[in-house]
């Protein structure tokens, strides 16, 4: 009895020993830097490319303008006076020359199936592309790896837009639903790391990094493809937040400012691709830049 009592001491210890080395072991990962290693991107005012981006930036660029006619009919839902029923006091803000344009063939999408494609599907695989060759590594290289996909998404303005109920088809709730804006991602490039699309509203793409590096970090994946895309394709959401109060009526934000008075709208995309920093540099990838950490953290 004393020496079974004694190799289950014995046991436990040793696993004590084991949970200790797995405890210090991911203490150690976590503390270790995510390196950027590409950037894609396509957002209003000129910003198609990382450095048309920048140099947009340091120019000060204003990306604001007047809601394109292409869009919605400005005398049908503006009203520049606030509380008006069905109507916005805002018909401002930083438009996408062109949403629609796509090349569904390209991704091995047929043309039936691009017509119910949300703009910001055909948008993210655009810039998710352009942000593997940002970072040198064929989109073909990465069928089968642990690479993960983190989007953040909160706008359903593409299925407001299809007011004849005839036009629904097989396509249409996978070309609108949120879930598959990751989800297609990570079928395209044959990606096997976790895949989400988050909507906490404003802060979705700080969200989606923040998971990104935890799973990075946890191993969960080895690369992780991170960004946010919004396009404006219906006035509704407008009229909603009009109707709160909560856009400014020059369509510009002025957060922190003594002036501000609401936020302003905007399309585009922003995308990242992350990698553990020791890895990157065993690779010899280039490293735009490294994130160290997050406020939420002691």
């Amino acid at each position: 009895m004393e020496k079974k009592y004694k190799e289950l001491m014995l046991k436990a210890l040793q696993r004590i020993d084991e949970l200790e080395e797995k405890v210090k072991t991911s203490q150690q990962i976590a503390k270790e830097p995510i390196a950027i290693i590409g950037i894609g991107c396509r957002f209003a005012g000129g910003g198609e490319t990382p450095e048309a981006f920048w140099d947009a930036l340091c120019k000060g660029v204003d990306a604001v303008e007047e809601t394109p006619k292409e869009r919605w009919s400005s005398t049908e839902y503006f009203d520049k006076t606030p509380g008006v029923k069905g109507k916005m006091y805002c018909n401002s803000g930083s438009f996408l020359k062109d949403v629609y344009g796509f090349d569904p063939q390209f991704f091995g999408i047929s043309p039936r199936e691009a017509i119910m494609l949300d703009p910001q599907q055909r948008l993210l695989l655009e810039v998710v592309w352009e942000t593997l060759e940002n970072a040198g590594i064929p989109a073909d290289s990465l069928s089968g790896s642990k690479t993960g996909v983190f989007i953040g998404s909160m706008n359903y303005d593409f299925i407001h837009t299809i007011t004849d109920p005839s036009l629904v088809d097989l396509h249409t709730s996978t070309g609108m639903a949120l879930s598959v804006t990751s989800g297609r991602l990570a079928y395209l490039l044959g990606l096997q790391g976790p895949t989400m699309t988050l909507d906490t509203a404003c802060s979705s793409s700080l969200v989606a990094i923040h998971l990104a590096c935890r799973s990075l970090w946890l191993k969960e994946c080895n690369l992780a493809l991170v960004g946010g895309v919004n396009v404006i394709t219906s006035p509704f959401m407008s009229i909603s937040e009009c109707a709160a109060n909560m856009l400014a009526p020059d369509g510009r934000c002025k957060t922190f400012d003594a002036s501000a008075d609401g936020y302003g709208r905007g399309e585009g995309s922003g995308m990242v691709l992350l990698k553990r920093l020791s890895d990157a540099v065993a690779e010899k990838n280039t490293i735009v830049a490294v994130i160290r950490g997050f406020g939420t953290e002691s």
